[in-house]
């Protein structure tokens, strides 16, 4: 889960200003945490302590009003009596990475992953996202080689994975959609070579920078086995001390 709010953090700045190449400084001073780590921070709540994930996402909502989020979700943050509104945007995938560590099984991981997900993500799409991005978190820490998660992304999901970084950054754009975003995202993790090589490549595609390098960060981070200690120490500290808390709460007791 570190990885996924490391990539947010570092992503945060250039959202609206791509930068399209990895060469950059790791950690700007005007890097901050968005709407996808209150949202993640908020599932790993809802896991540690068996809350209902639709009001902890409202109640984390009115404390960080200002995160960032979508439009259509602050009208269905903004109503306790909201239903789920079809969206197939990238938001679910994002914020689903606690659900790849906390879960023993892939079957109970894709049942999870459901199931926080159609709270407001609700389209096929927004839920395949989800689905993928927590499979391949669960894949990559239980051991699975880069390919054998390749392979049951593109087998399970239908995603082009046969592309690069290279392929994909001359001419991708801003995405919203969780089909447009979680692919580029994986790639991102499968042509790296290391974390901070993941989070860098991820941030040189461009788009929905945050939101795509918190999804490569949180594949990442399960594949080798960690967040670098210098880099870890620094997104904990941008982060401020109630999300700290359910953070460093929830990487001791999943070692996420």
């Amino acid at each position: 889960m570190l990885g996924a709010i490391t990539g947010d953090i570092i992503g945060s700045i250039y959202e609206r200003k791509n930068i399209k190449t990895t060469e950059f400084e790791l950690f700007s001073p005007r890097c901050c945490f968005t709407d996808d780590s209150v949202l993640t921070i908020a599932l790993a709540d809802v896991i540690l302590n068996d809350r209902n994930y639709a009001d902890v996402m409202r109640e984390y909502y009115r404390r960080y009003p200002k995160a960032g989020y979508g439009g259509m979700f602050h009208q269905w943050a903004k109503h306790p009596n909201a239903e789920a509104y079809n969206s197939w945007g990238n938001g679910a995938a994002m914020r689903i990475s606690p659900v790849g560590y906390a879960f023993d099984t892939l079957e109970e991981v894709l049942k999870k992953a459901v199931k926080y997900t159609e709270i407001t993500h609700n389209h096929p799409e927004g839920i395949k996202g989800a689905c993928a991005t927590a499979s391949a978190i669960f894949l990559a820490r239980t051991g699975r080689r880069k390919q054998d998660i390749k392979n049951y992304i593109v087998t399970n999901f239908g995603y082009d994975l046969e592309r690069t970084c290279d392929d994909i950054r001359p001419t991708y754009r801003f995405n919203a959609s969780s089909q447009g975003t979680v692919p580029e995202a994986i790639v991102a993790f499968l042509d790296a070579t290391d974390f901070e090589h993941a989070i860098r490549l991820a941030v040189s595609l461009g788009g929905d920078c945050d939101t795509l390098t918190c999804i490569t960060g949180g594949i990442a981070q399960a594949f080798y086995g960690g967040v670098p200690e210098i880099i870890a120490e620094k997104s904990l500290s941008i982060l401020d001390e109630q999300l700290r808390m359910v953070t460093v709460e929830f990487i001791k007791k999943y070692d996420a």
